[in-house]
């Protein structure tokens, strides 16, 4: 007979490999076909709601490892929350406005001169709805859940009205305003740039020390005396009006080799080493305070203009002459300074960065250029005391990656100091994972000054206001909600379409205007106006979503940027944030943990981890790193994260085998009647679920994937199915122990499927139509299992002798090392307690020992004194007594001796006695 047809052998059509690329893509369509994440919410309906509001993706160009790092992990959170019976709803959103998309056209030959602004806005929409499309398409084949179909994109006209009713809403409160003060100027771009789009690069720039001779002393210094000052922006100093000083400080008059200079009594020291002044020749001959020298005056080095010494708290000793070079057009502290003292702001530099025909002799020069110019004339007037070039950080456009500029133009801002307070409040009543983020949010609001929310750029959202012909500015809740109401009928480029009497609302007469004529503002919001809009367009616009929501969701940079500006908004309009948690993730970077970029051939994008592996490896991966902070990936990482994939499906795989003759509803085993070794493992079950249920709310999803192999490789393979096949395989198909083992499998292979199912998509759902007798036409339909209160006595006293099995395996494997046996079934176990364990009476608690240790045979003594000692008592390893079962290879005293079964142990016989 041959006795392998007599195993009960595992059975199933499930692949051992997973082939992802191919079958990916064929799952996603049955996904759509059969509606299946409209049917997951729609069995949701009326439960607790959990709203993630989707931070706008820039609409350019293909995605990135950080697109998926983010999209996948939003994914892994909605489809938990919807698997624990919550409504969660996923809407996706784009952010299309903005000047990258400007510059893309012009990249691909677009002739921006030879358009009408309305014509060349058109292509800019054109080209964002393709790139939406694009990004779309490769989100959905990460696996990403959500309504696609009917996403929020900002240049929709529901979303644009909605946008300039909040800005309305803003301005009835007095929060807009337009005024003429220095901000981030971008040369490479043309247009003002907020806080939030400046990042900092180091800069070579010249360092100079500048004398200003004294021309009113006032009384206080003497007539010969100069200031000096210093600075790094030589080019701004043709715009200088005032010398700043502290009113606290000391000031000395040193008289230095014949000449007199007045600096800051606490940085004379580096004053002179920086001046090369030897110390013999240096005289302090007189000492004032800050508060002493206002409105000394001094002359311009250059111009023919007086520098007044005035008085700033914003003057320190970090570095410098204690004298600061005040020009309001190009500092903020300098303009805000310079409101107190009346002085005039000069900003002689266009938008390109060139000066104007009020530099004089500098008009046409780029204002770096320009640095040399200006030394060499300070120089040639014997006003250069010392140049030389050092590299310090300074603020960059972060899209051309080029310097700015400090200039002043006549700007549209939004007040952050009248709602600073409301703002700091509620980020206090915010949730954050983590205390940094916090700081993070909050610091910046608190040391933010006033936003800048106007562009001088023409592909985005125009900022609704109105001009009468005496220059008044007409900005009214009527004219503000009709331009909203044009918006969302028409699209915002009916503002470049028509004339501005044609968008005021009809009959609109203004005092400003007897001859009834009107003209428009041209400056677009800030994009991050747009995004911050989104609370009021998308969380309170959709009706299946709702205002606040449960979480926002970024990355790091957000803080200054999406996170930011939608707190402002949401604060000035609803009193509130709009977010109930925060939470941020890092940028992901090579294996070594450098910045991914195409010149150093370290970059690793989504679509090639996707036709090489598949969707569900990038998935695993990023389930496997700790993204609050910044996170590694390469090729190596990848194989390992492939490698733990199929440890995870081949486990998977067999527990399927295994149960392919298994129906939970006629052969289940009620637990009270389990073998001890199922209900052992159903707790420990019980535990894994109940520890990745906190670890998917607490968004910890290393450790989700942690114990996840953990579970696998050490209660799983290493014990219970390698225990298990000798029951599996062996015992009669319907036997007490066998069936006991089944229901627990099945429980696991249920259960786990569920589990896994937001991380790993497409697989769970492959597994899921394995499983016999389930009867939910996708996991993505099924909840999570229900969390059970765990027997931890019970689960005590199996993990001591899941620690003695440890010692026995490790008495084994010295054995096999001897050659005293070769496999764990050639051996006989002898174990006695010694003065660690009394190893005696706690076996006593057991039964079947020798197929719990996988051996052949279990012998239980007092005392050995032939033993190894260890930790959970004596053990003692033989080789098994008897011969070699030719059914189940175990080792027995009593084969059979009846007819062509003799070679058959007792067990064997009586299950293939009922085959023949």
């Amino acid at each position: 007979m041959d006795y392998k047809e007599t195993l009960l052998m595992p059975k199933t059509a499930f692949p051992m490999r997973g082939g992802l690329p191919n079958k990916e893509p064929k799952i996603q369509e049955e996904w759509e076909s059969k509606s299946i994440y409209e049917k997951a919410l729609k069995q949701n309906e009326g439960q607790e709601s959990y709203i993630l509001h989707d931070g706008p993706p820039y609409a350019n160009g293909s995605l990135h490892m950080g697109h998926a790092l983010n999209k996948i992990i939003k994914d892994f959170i909605t489809r938990y929350k919807t698997m624990r019976g919550f409504y969660a709803p996923y809407v996706p959103g784009w952010d299309t406005h903005g000047l990258p998309i400007e510059q893309a056209l012009t990249k691909k030959g677009v002739k921006r001169k030879e358009l009408t602004v309305a014509e060349f806005r058109e292509k800019c929409k054109e080209f964002a709805l393709e790139q939406v499309e694009i990004q779309k398409k490769d989100f959905k084949r990460l696996g990403v859940n959500g309504e696609f179909d009917n996403p929020y994109i900002t240049l929709n006209p529901e979303y644009e009205a909605a946008q300039i009713r909040l800005f309305g809403e803003m301005a009835d409160k007095g929060l807009i305003y337009k005024g003429k003060k220095p901000v981030y100027w971008s040369p490479s771009s043309e247009s003002s740039l907020a806080e939030a789009e400046i990042e900092y690069h180091d800069k070579r720039s010249p360092s100079i020390y500048v004398a200003f001779d004294v021309k009113d002393t006032k009384g206080t210094v003497d007539e010969d005396a100069k200031f000096i000052i210093w600075t790094t922006t030589p080019w701004t100093l043709p715009s200088n009006v005032a010398i700043t000083v502290h009113p606290d400080l000391t000031y000395g008059q040193y008289r230095v080799n014949g000449e007199k200079y007045i600096i800051g009594k606490d940085l004379a020291d580096d004053v002179a080493e920086a001046l090369n002044w030897d110390e013999n020749e240096i005289e302090l001959e007189k000492e004032f305070t800050g508060k002493e020298l206002e409105y000394v005056e001094a002359q311009h080095p250059f111009v023919d203009r007086v520098s007044l010494v005035i008085n700033g708290l914003h003057v320190t000793t970090d570095a410098g002459t204690g004298c600061v070079h005040t020009a309001p057009g190009h500092g903020e502290d300098d303009y805000i300074v310079g409101q107190k003292y009346d002085l005039p702001v000069i900003s002689p530099v266009n938008s390109r960065g060139v000066f104007t025909e009020e530099a004089g002799q500098f008009e046409g020069m780029f204002y770096d250029k320009a640095n040399k110019e200006i030394t060499d004339l300070l120089k040639e007037n014997g006003a250069l005391l010392n140049l030389e070039f050092i590299t310090h950080s300074y603020p960059h456009d972060w899209r051309t990656k080029k310097p700015v500029i400090f200039r002043a133009t006549p700007q549209w801002f939004a007040s952050i100091d009248k709602v600073r307070n409301d703002i700091l409040d509620a980020i206090n009543d915010t949730q954050f994972k983590v205390d940094w983020g916090k700081t993070r949010i909050y610091n910046m609001i608190r040391d933010r000054g006033e936003w800048v929310i106007s562009r001088q750029r023409v592909w985005g959202v125009p900022l609704p206001v109105f001009y009468a012909e005496n220059g008044d500015i007409i900005m009214t809740q009527e004219t503000v909600n009709h331009v909203a109401d044009l918006f969302e009928q028409h699209g915002s480029n009916i503002w470049f379409e028509r004339e501005a009497k044609e968008l005021l609302p009809e009959g609109f007469t203004h005092p400003g205007s007897p001859n009834g004529e009107f003209t428009k503002e041209t400056d677009i919001m800030d994009v991050w106006f747009d995004s911050g809009s989104s609370h009021r367009a998308v969380l309170e616009g959709r009706d299946n979503l709702s205002f606040p929501s449960d979480l926002y969701f970024e990355g790091s940079d957000q803080y200054r940027g999406w996170f930011n500006s939608s707190i402002t908004t949401s604060v000035a309009t609803r009193g509130k944030s709009p977010y109930k948690m925060l939470l941020s993730h890092g940028f992901v970077m090579d294996g070594e943990g450098k910045k991914m970029s195409k010149s150093l051939g370290n970059t690793i994008v989504p679509d090639q981890i996707i036709k090489q592996k598949g969707a569900d490896i990038a998935r695993l991966w990023v389930s496997s790193v700790d993204f609050l902070n910044d996170v590694r990936i390469s090729d190596e990482i990848l194989k390992q994260t492939a490698d733990v994939y199929r440890k995870i499906r081949n486990t998977l795989r067999f527990m399927l085998g295994n149960v392919n003759d298994f129906d939970p509803k006629s052969n289940a085993i009620a637990e009270n009647e389990l073998l001890d070794v199922d209900r052992y493992i159903l707790n420990r079950l019980r535990e894994f679920t109940a520890n990745t249920f906190e670890h998917y709310d607490n968004f910890d999803y290393l450790d989700i994937y942690q114990e996840v192999q953990n579970f696998i490789n050490v209660e799983l393979s290493n014990f219970y199915l390698d225990y298990g096949k000798d029951i599996l395989y062996i015992e009669e198909r319907d036997s007490h122990k066998r069936r006991s083992m089944q229901t627990v499998l099945y429980q696991i292979v249920v259960d786990m499927t569920r589990l896994l199912a937001p991380i790993l998509v497409h697989t769970a759902d492959e597994v899921w139509s394995h499983i016999p007798h389930v009867e939910a036409e996708s996991v993505h339909l099924t909840h999570m299992p229900e969390v059970k209160d765990v027997d931890t006595e019970f689960v005590e006293k199996w993990n001591t002798l899941m620690h003695l099995r440890d010692d026995v395996n490790r008495a084994l494997e010295s054995a096999r090392n001897d050659k005293t046996i070769g496999k764990s079934l050639e051996a006989k176990v002898t174990i006695a307690s010694n003065d660690n364990f009394d190893a005696t009476s706690f076996l006593q608690q057991f039964d079947d020992l020798q197929q719990l240790f996988i051996t052949s045979q279990v012998e239980v003594v007092d005392t050995l004194n032939d033993g190894e000692s260890y930790q959970y008592g004596d053990i003692r390893i033989e080789h098994a007594h008897g011969e070699k079962c030719q059914r189940c290879w175990n080792y027995s005293e009593t084969l059979g001796s009846v007819g062509e079964l003799d070679d058959l142990c007792p067990r064997c016989q009586e299950v293939v006695k009922t085959l023949v």
